[in-house]
């Protein structure tokens, strides 16, 4: 009788995932042109922790569909990582949704332009996808 495969926490596998928001919203997939799939050793930290335990005990060719809490995924939004920074302190002209890093006593820090007004622009240190339920259609293609 052949043997099943299941995956386990030290395993490397590769998978096709589509990562979605609750709305259907889909804000990552593998299943695009020119994208590979995932590949990740469990256990190491390389996931979020309900993306990891969503692969536990598949087979090769499983499909599955997992839905991971803000717990298991990007933690909760947290109202205290966003900032009023005075325009003048901002490097050059900025945009909503730019992208920045500020060099802070923790190490670096990534914000996200939320909002500008006259003298002030709003940074947001959340990761964009902090307090979301995450939904993922997962197909594991390799177990080593």
């Amino acid at each position: 009788f052949p043997v099943t495969i299941i995956v386990q926490l030290g395993d490397t596998v590769t998978v096709y995932y589509t990562g979605k928001l609750e709305n259907g919203e889909v804000f990552d997939t593998s299943m695009v042109d020119g994208r590979q799939p995932l590949t990740a050793k469990l256990g190491e930290g390389q996931l979020i922790k309900g993306f990891e335990n969503g692969l536990i005990d598949m087979s090769i060719g499983d499909e599955k569909t997992i839905e991971i809490s803000h717990e298991d995924a990007y933690g909760p939004y947290n109202d205290f990582m966003v900032q009023e920074v005075e325009k003048d302190k901002m490097p050059g002209e900025v945009e909503v949704g730019t992208a920045l890093q500020a060099d802070t006593q923790m190490g670096p820090v990534n914000f996200i332009v939320k909002e500008i007004k006259d003298d002030f622009v709003i940074l947001d240190a959340n990761h964009p996808l902090a307090g979301e339920k995450l939904i993922f259609d997962l197909e594991v293609i390799e177990i080593q």
